[in-house]
């Protein structure tokens, strides 16, 4: 989570020896009415079990109006409730231990009593941002190279589809070609058949034909002898 400037115009830490016989939940609601943009949940004395569900119903309070919801010094309550993130003293854990447990998206922020401790603060932030920085465009490069061996991958598998898709086409051509090679072959083979056989039909008919002429002339030929026979 990024912190914008306008988010620390008014930075609201809570302290329950003010209530006077007041909820906290109520305090604070009344703050974010009255123009708070920050609030820092700051509990020495509560239980873990107390300080958990009072965090849970207060961060709820803050998102409802938008404010960043931060717990002072208590790392295992910020991340087993989800907050934006922690605040924490000199004594307290390192930043960069801090930063290693919650994560690079939560807010930390640091106690300063001298303008030492602020300058180490702010070169720790700066350090640590550098690293984030870093770790990102690790994080991008990775996820580009990702990218890239994915779009040749699909790229050559792209291609790899496209010939066997060109192999199948040439493979159905050549069928077709054969299949119209071979009912050529067997429509030339059948004309050649039936002009055999008509070839043959017409040999016997001319046989036939012959045949009959020529008993047709043996018919004329006897009888003729048996006109003459006849009239001698």
């Amino acid at each position: 989570m990024k912190c914008d400037k306008k988010d620390l115009l008014l930075y609201a830490v809570t302290d329950r020896s003010w209530l006077n016989g007041k909820t906290l939940y109520g305090q604070v609601e009344q703050a974010l009415k009255g123009g708070v943009s920050f609030v820092q949940l700051r509990e020495k004395n509560l239980n873990t079990e107390a300080f958990l569900q009072e965090a849970i119903q207060i961060q709820s309070l803050c998102r409802t109006y938008g404010v960043p919801f931060v717990i002072n010094d208590n790392i295992d309550i910020a991340l087993a409730m989800n907050a934006d993130g922690v605040h924490v003293g000199q004594k307290d854990m390192e930043v960069s231990k801090v930063r290693a447990k919650l994560g690079p998206d939560k807010l930390i922020g640091v106690s300063a009593q001298t303008v030492e401790q602020a300058v180490k603060a702010e070169k720790e932030a700066d350090r640590l941002e550098k690293e984030e920085r870093k770790a990102e465009e690790k994080v991008a490069e990775a996820e580009k190279k990702a990218a890239e061996k994915a779009e040749k991958e699909i790229a050559r598998a792209e291609k790899k589809e496209r010939k066997a898709e060109e192999k199948a086409a040439e493979a159905e051509k050549k069928t077709a070609e054969k299949a119209e090679k071979e009912t050529v072959r067997a429509e030339k083979k059948e004309r050649k058949a039936e002009e055999k056989v008509a070839e043959a039909e017409k040999k016997a008919a001319e046989k036939a034909e012959k045949k009959e002429h020529k008993a047709e002339e043996k018919a004329t030929k006897k009888q003729k002898s048996t006109e003459e026979e006849d009239n001698g």
